[in-house]
């Protein structure tokens, strides 16, 4: 199995596939920005020429504006979601398709999105917990968010103030919804697809004050991403420190 970091800075690529070769791996850099779909079509298109697709698909991009950042709610909740849960989606739209046979599949997500989950009103909570929520619907769901964290009514109208958050429910409630759908439409290839929380992990988004390293930190997103090829399960679950959690 080769590794294909795929950061968007060009810069961190290498730096990231020099760190791996002293370690003795043999990573190969492709650079990705998912927030431009033609860039992961280069992704997708680059993996299916030279491997025939992905054996394990990790979906780690992610940002979250600081708690002092004096950047309007609004435009926040917008540029939190479009990269988070937006584009994320496109990544997993684009390559999902060429996931081979026992592939792996891991949305980062968190564990803000369970703490997310139970501000939201009932009526919300329900909808995002439903065993039958369609991708289409989600997505409407998360599109009112953005318009009405912009129009200054999120609160009322039931949501969190928490545009990362919500967004991460937004990955998790995806992932669910993925999962069902590879279940049904590839049953005999038996792909394992989960979202799952890393911890607080000294990132340059978490900072240095965090709890966890990096390494720390990876230590879920591989045990889902080498679940044994007999495995059937987890699948469409919420993993958070190699066990499943409650949704």
């Amino acid at each position: 199995m080769r590794s294909v970091p795929t950061p968007r800075d060009p810069g961190l690529g290498v730096a990231a596939v020099q760190s791996l070769q002293s370690e003795g791996l043999n990573p190969l850099f492709h650079q990705l920005d998912i927030n431009d779909i033609n860039s992961i079509r280069k992704v997708r298109d680059f993996m299916k020429e030279k491997y025939g697709g992905l054996d394990v698909l990790i979906n780690n991009a992610g940002i979250a504006f600081k708690v002092d950042d004096s950047t309007s709610f609004g435009i926040q909740a917008d540029v939190t979601l479009r990269t988070n849960f937006f584009s994320t989606r496109d990544v997993c739209n684009e390559l999902l398709p060429i996931i081979k046979p026992q592939g792996r599949v891991v949305n980062v997500s968190s564990v803000c999105s369970s703490i997310s989950l139970k501000k939201c009103s009932q009526d919300l909570q329900a909808k995002f917990t439903s065993d039958t929520i369609t991708e289409d619907e989600l997505v409407k769901l998360m599109e009112k968010f953005v318009e009405d964290a912009k129009s200054g009514v999120h609160v009322q109208q039931g949501w969190p103030n928490w545009g990362y958050g919500v967004s991460k429910i937004g990955v998790t409630v995806l992932s669910r919804i993925q999962a069902r759908r590879l279940k049904k439409e590839r049953p005999q290839d038996r792909i394992l697809l989960n979202a799952c929380c890393p911890g607080w992990v000294r990132t340059d988004m978490a900072g240095p004050q965090a709890t966890k390293s990096p390494d720390e930190g990876a230590v879920t997103l591989v045990y889902l991403a080498l679940l044994p090829p007999e495995a059937d399960e987890p699948h469409g679950q919420f993993v958070s420190d190699k066990k499943v959690q409650n949704w």
